[in-house]
């Protein structure tokens, strides 16, 4: 798919938004739809238990069959692998179990063949320790590369003990920083000891870490998701974080999140990189997610960022302690993170994210919804109604189409294997003087919420392994065993199936383009429908249309009040009938009815 320099296609329209007089603009990127693969998990084509690039390229035709756009590959790029890949040692190479430069050219000329796009992660605030950067930098405190990363002397106390420069608490756990022999200093590392973040007040390494994103968009790409990205400026001063306990490492969030030049990076980056390529940016947005903070990055005459994940939507069962902890998710939650960021988008003309899913992770299915086998196939169509009558970017994880859950609690802390999870399972169990039988409300949470989840192999039918890799092959990580019913070969040919009602779906939001991707949003009041049905309304102020949704996130039925809405018709529906009866509306359980008037308001 050819670049240009400037879009053809950003041609104004005047869609008021949630009650904004701005205008918006039409451009692929608001209307595309993304796919992400986790590259080890997808498709194995030679049979050594891990997923790879010519796997990915021999799915191409099933992914254009779903009706998606764009795929975001998770990291591709060498790598140690102590973080699956997001910990990078060549920006320019490819981990060599999951082919070559020259392959993933390939599935570039392939997805463009098949008129799609192909984003890349981009982890640009820490390399791997293994990088020729990060080798050179800590050879001495004299090389050229010596400041592209954060080194600082120890802190020495009363006694003559060498201790960290400061109190940071790596997001991993333990400290964030580590002492080198070679030099003699502490470096900093936000993630694993493994993971140096770069320094990026440092013009030398700015402009190399431009030229790896040019040499990908050189050869085809159509953009980034940027990892992590509000973390690449820190406070200059590096100072401690405030204590809020008795644990030797406090939370540095406030110094190392969106830092005082993080803008400035930004904006260097639009204008050097991607405007000169029609690219699309996708931020992480760690730590400040307010709506000012966000509007800094996306409001378009900022000329920073297309749209971010601000992840609050994949938090909503997090405890008061972070990930780990326990908390129930409950409809009010999503009603309130929706109704948020629908409604502030428009104010400053920025764009929306819509996801539920991603590879850090456990399934929304199985968080928000029901897994269980009397309500799994209606749940998954519910969220995915959800997903795709938003305004906003749709996001969607390889599986979601299929149904895909997390791992049964069937499944021991073995059966766990990312870094997250086990340091944090292996940190409570110390801390519990090693007593396996005193681990349930830690292996509750991983259950849940592990990363692990969202990096299951694709379940694509029932022979062993389910179609991932061979049958005599070792998959590199768990298989979950419902693959035996939920996989790609048994609802291809199932009008009924989770993957046909995704594919009618996505039809409907390009067929109703102009009301579903650009139409505005009003949130149905909750004393309307009750505390477990989210409902909201969208409008077209160009085309007239307006539909309305109504999601029940329970397992009870539900029956709502539609009088306002009478002369109104079915748009589509994941019930055995409408629902639409008199001046209501009834849901069955995780039920979804989507109300459809071509007429004025």
């Amino acid at each position: 798919m050819p670049h240009r320099e400037e879009a053809s296609d950003n041609t104004p329209i005047q869609s008021k938004m949630a009650g904004n007089n701005r205008k918006t603009e039409k451009t692929w990127w608001k209307e595309a739809v993304v796919y992400q693969i986790y590259p080890a998990s997808f498709a194995d084509s030679n049979n050594d238990g891990l997923g790879d690039i010519p796997g990915i390229v021999s799915k191409v035709p099933y992914i254009k069959s779903l009706g998606v756009d764009t795929i975001w590959l998770s990291p591709i790029f060498a790598s140690p692998q102590h973080d699956m890949g997001y910990d990078i040692s060549d920006y320019r190479s490819i981990h060599a179990p999951y082919g070559t430069v020259e392959d993933v050219q390939g599935l570039i000329d392939e997805l463009h063949a098949n008129q799609m796009r192909i984003l890349m992660d981009l982890v640009v605030n820490h390399t791997s320790d293994q990088h020729a950067w990060f080798q050179e930098s800590r050879s001495s405190r004299t090389n050229a590369k010596s400041d592209w990363y954060f080194w600082r002397d120890p802190k020495v106390d009363s006694k003559g003990n060498r201790n960290e420069p400061n109190n940071w608490k790596s997001i991993f756990g333990g400290s964030a920083w580590h002492f080198d022999e070679s030099r003699g200093q502490y470096y900093l590392a936000l993630f694993l000891p493994s993971q140096p973040d770069l320094n990026w007040q440092s013009e030398q390494m700015r402009q190399a870490t431009y030229d790896d994103m040019r040499f990908w968009l050189d050869r085809g790409v159509d953009g980034f998701r940027i990892d992590s990205m509000n973390l690449m400026s820190k406070h200059p001063d590096l100072p401690d974080g405030k204590v809020v306990d008795d644990e030797p490492y406090q939370s540095g969030a406030e110094f190392f999140a969106s830092g005082p030049a993080m803008h400035d990076y930004i904006r260097e980056m639009r204008r050097g990189v991607f405007d000169h390529y029609d690219a699309m940016t996708v931020g992480e947005l760690g730590f400040t997610k307010d709506e000012f903070s966000v509007s800094q990055y996306v409001a378009k005459d900022r000329k920073e960022l297309n749209m971010l994940f601000t992840g609050d939507i994949v938090d909503m069962d997090f405890g008061p302690d972070g990930k780990y902890s326990r908390d129930d998710f409950h409809p009010s939650k999503i009603r309130k993170i929706t109704d948020l960021w629908q409604t502030a988008m428009p104010k400053f003309d920025g764009w929306n994210t819509v996801y539920l899913d991603n590879h850090d992770s456990g399934r929304s299915l199985s968080r928000y919804a029901s897994d269980a086998p009397q309500h799994r196939a209606t749940a998954a169509k519910m969220l995915a109604t959800y997903l795709l009558t938003l305004s906003g970017t749709p996001f969607m994880l390889a599986g979601q189409e299929i149904g895909m859950a997390n791992l049964g609690k069937e499944y021991g802390p073995d059966a766990y294997i990312d870094v997250e999870g086990k340091n944090h399972y292996n940190a409570v169990l110390k801390a519990r003087g090693g007593d396996e039988s005193q681990m349930q409300d830690v292996m509750t949470e991983l259950q849940l919420k592990a990363r692990d989840h969202g990096r299951l192999p694709m379940q694509w039918d029932d022979s062993a392994n389910a179609g991932f890799t061979s049958a005599d092959a070792k998959p590199w990580m768990t298989i979950n065993q419902d693959y035996v019913k939920w996989n790609v070969a048994s609802q291809l040919d199932d009008g009924a199936s989770v993957l046909s009602y995704w594919k009618q779906m996505l039809v409907l939001r390009k067929q109703y383009n102009d009301l579903l991707v650009y139409g505005s949003y009003e949130a149905v009041p909750e004393s309307t429908t009750g505390e477990d049905v989210f409902a909201y309304k969208r409008s077209s102020a160009e085309t007239g249309e307006s539909a309305v949704v109504f999601l029940n996130f329970s397992d009870r039925a539900q029956r709502i009040p539609a009088s306002k809405f009478r002369g109104y018709s079915v748009l589509c529906s994941n019930q055995g009938s409408s629902g639409v009866e008199d001046d209501h509306v009834s849901l069955v359980p995780f039920g979804a009815v989507v109300l459809y008037d071509r007429r004025r308001d």
